[in-house]
């Protein structure tokens, strides 16, 4: 088992430093380009909605993640030091009432881009789970 851990301080460009770690994890573990292009729209969304909703921008808090490559998965961890949110009340994007919102997508992006998406009892922190095979 493999594990990489960074921690960034809560600021959008920031995502910049997510997309090279996805870069070096893809050239290392020879992720293919479709997992490639799963991974790094969901993790960079999880990311950002760390930065952005769990530590509300505030540049003092670190959003922290960690991957884990197992024989068979590749996980991602984000963590947040926000106060976490209800995970299971959340609006459907593809109700005909959210479609025109400009927000509501990034967990439905993600349930749809991994294998497994599952969310820490708080709901500060999101386990990403990809399946090699």
């Amino acid at each position: 088992m493999n594990t990489i851990n960074i921690d960034i301080p809560s600021l959008p460009e920031n995502i910049r430093i997510v997309e090279s770690f996805i870069d070096n994890v893809k050239d290392k573990y020879s992720l293919s380009d479709d997992l490639y292009g799963n991974v790094m729209i969901a993790v960079t969304e999880s990311v950002s909605n760390a930065i952005s909703h769990g530590n509300n921008g505030e540049k003092t808090k670190n959003v922290s993640l960690t991957m884990v490559l197992e024989d068979s998965s590749i996980k991602f961890t984000v963590t947040d030091q926000g106060a976490g949110f209800d995970f299971n009340d959340l609006p459907d994007p593809t109700s005909p009432e959210n479609l025109d919102k400009p927000g509501g997508r990034g967990i439905f992006l993600m349930k749809n881009l991994c294998d497994e998406v599952s969310f820490s009892e708080d709901g500060n922190s999101v386990e990403l789970t990809f399946y090699l095979s």
